[in-house]
This record gives structure tokens, sequence and C-alpha cells, in this order.
């Protein structure tokens, strides 16, 4: 059930509207847009994420609208991509195509093409860096020199670079299933409503539309000991993924008929799970199973643990919640579950009154009860 903001007394309303503008500009400073898209990334790529809509810019005017709320800058972002005509479709991508910009394995040591760190604050102190209120924009251009002129060069051409997948080399071994190319047409949860048994296309766009703290929520509840044993990241990219369009006039198969309209960054991860598979004669084997995760942006913690439900889902034991469908997939949309939560500020005065009503005539019996007693 999705609620959806109401309006009444409208004099009122227009002067809450207005008090919210007073909070937003009492400090007499202005949040620039480009300011935010340049310094606020990991919000970015999570709005985007959340709100299956790829756009730096729209996203950071959602958030600085919301003023820094992601739960609110989400359902700005959904409303306004509701308005969208949809005029094409592009190409399947192909995500061994990414330039890769990070790209990790905690499975293997040595990987074809070596472990890229990247950016990741995974191996920083997490410590306050009190320098940072007084950093200005002349300090940030010496800081870019200096790095384009040293290391910065050597990542700019590691970012260019497209590896192999570490998954398929297991796959040559025979120690983890093929992965054949499923052309069916995808379901659209933004489309069509959601039904269960849920469709594997459905799965994977509402977990990676899913509220990133519930998403991570949940995997963390499977790995505590839900439905799964430790999984193991086989492998973590980050990078640009192109997208092509075939020709609008004169479609066709040809590679070089495709229209490049440009890239977008994303995160995706494979994720090793050992599973235990009965043979015959009672006979079990250990193999290797994988679930999959990817979202837009750097958004690593999501997608990693998208590809833990992911794996988790396809058991399908509905008396563990985390592999209950239902459970997992209608709980994690961010749109969904905080316009639930946020209906309750809404006028409930008819129905608070009959509950009230009920409460005083009970009160009533029991008292008469006693008294006659």
């Amino acid at each position: 059930m999705g609620y959806v903001a109401v309006k009444g007394g409208t004099h009122a309303i227009e002067e809450s509207l207005k008090r919210m503008q007073f909070e937003r500009l009492k400090s007499n400073k202005v949040l620039d847009v480009d300011v935010i898209e340049a310094g606020m990334r990991g919000l970015i790529d999570q709005v985007m994420s959340e709100s299956s809509f790829y756009s730096e810019q729209l996203a950071a005017l959602a958030i600085k609208q919301a003023e820094g709320n992601p739960e609110e800058a989400v359902f700005l972002l959904r409303a306004y991509r509701s308005t969208l005509p949809r005029k094409h479709y592009s190409r399947t991508i192909q995500p061994e195509e990414m330039r890769v910009e990070r790209r990790i394995s905690a499975s293997f040591k040595d990987i074809p093409g070596g472990q890229i760190l990247g950016a990741s604050a995974d191996y920083s102190h997490r410590m306050l860096d009190f320098d940072l209120m007084e950093e200005t924009e002349a300090d940030v251009r010496s800081w870019l020199q200096d790095f384009a002129s040293g290391e910065g060069a050597e990542f700019i051409e590691a970012a260019e670079s497209r590896l192999p997948k570490v998954l398929d080399y297991l796959r040559k071994e025979g120690l983890i299933a093929d992965c054949p190319t499923d052309h069916t047409e995808p379901d659209d949860v933004t489309r069509t409503s959601l039904t269960f048994p849920a469709s594997r296309s459905e799965k994977l766009q509402i977990l990676t539309r899913g509220q990133t703290g519930a998403v991570t929520s949940l995997a963390y509840a499977v790995i505590r000991g839900y439905g799964m044993i430790h999984p193991t990241v086989g492998e973590l990219r980050v990078g640009q993924l192109p997208i092509y369009l075939e020709n609008p006039l004169h479609p066709t198969h040809d590679e070089d008929d495709a229209y490049y309209i440009g890239e977008i960054k994303v995160t995706e991860v494979e994720m090793l799970v050992p599973a235990t598979v009965e043979k015959e004669n009672g006979h079990k084997e250990l193999q290797l199973a994988f679930g999959y995760g990817l979202c837009f942006g750097q958004n690593e913690t999501k997608a990693i643990a998208m590809s833990i439900l992911d794996k988790s889902l396809e058991a399908g034991d509905k008396s563990v919640p985390t592999q209950n469908e239902e459970f997992v997939l209608y709980h994690i949309d961010s749109v969904e579950s905080t316009g639930f939560i946020s209906h309750l500020k809404m006028p409930h005065y008819v129905t608070f009154q009959s509950k009230l009503n009920d409460v005083r005539k009970t009160r009533k019996i029991q008292s008469k009860e006693t008294e006659e007693e």
C-alpha cells in the first residue's frame, strides 16, 4: 500500500511550508547544487540507487530541497521520474565492458589484472579531519595539480582498463555453475504491481531500489544465522558502464550500428556462498553458489547486502524471514516504508475516537459488573 502527501487546512499548511523555507534559509547561506554534486558523492549515489533514476545533478537538487534528508530526496526524485516519458530502451548492458576504477576480491589474493583498491574509506582510520574546516579552493587546486602529476596519472590509466571476471575462472574449473544469458524480457515493478511468487528480475529490481539501511540490516540478519552461512566476496567492482541505443529508424543487432549515449557509474558484486547439495544415496557434496548485486554509483555496502539477499531469497523457506520474498521485498522499499510510517502523523480523528469510545464502553461495562458483585 502506498501513501502520498495529502492537503487540508490550506492557510495552516501554507504557513507550515513558509516555516520550513525559513528553517532552510535562516543561516543566510545558499547551498549551491553544484557544490552538493561535487562534495556529497556518497549521498548522491544512495539517492540515485533508491530512486532508480541516474542523474547526479537532479539527485543533488533533491538533496538540497530535502535539506539532506535522503528519504525525502528519494521521494522527490521518484515523483519526478514518474512524470517522464520512456522514449527508448538501451541495449542490454554487459558488465564485462566496465571501465574499472576499483576492483577487489576477498576470496583470492592474486586475481587476473590484480587487486585495484581505488577510492574507498575502508583503509582509513575513520578519524575526524579537522583540517577540512579550513579547506579553501586554492588548497583544492594545489592538491589536484600535485595528484595529476604524480600517482593520479596511474589511477586514470587503470580506470580505462577492462578486466576479466574472477568467477569466470571458477566456471572454467567447473567449481561454479554456468550462468547462461536469459533473453526473457524483464518485469518492471515501476509499471506493474509486484505479484508473488516474484520473478528474478522483480527481486533484483526491488533490491537495487531498496532503502540502503533496510537492505543492509536484513543482509546482516542473514549472515548472523537467519538462513545462510558466512559468504565471501568473489569480486567487487566499481566503474563506468557504456550505454548504447539501437538506431531508432532502423533497429538492428549490429554492434556497429548502435548509438553510444554515455556511461553510468555502478557497483557490481558477485558473492560466493558455500552450499551443501544432496546427491544420490544421501551423499552430500559441498558446492559454490553465488548471489548478485548491482547498484547505481559507488554503493558498495548496499551492493554486497543485495547479493546476500539475492541468494537468501533463492532458498525460499517462508519460515525464515530473510528467505521470505514477501517479507523482504515489501519492507525494504524507501518510499513505501517511510510513507506508511509518516502517514501516522496524518489526522486519525475518526478512527481514534471510535477506539476511544470502545475503551470507554468496555470500562463502563466492567465497572457495572464490579458493582453488581
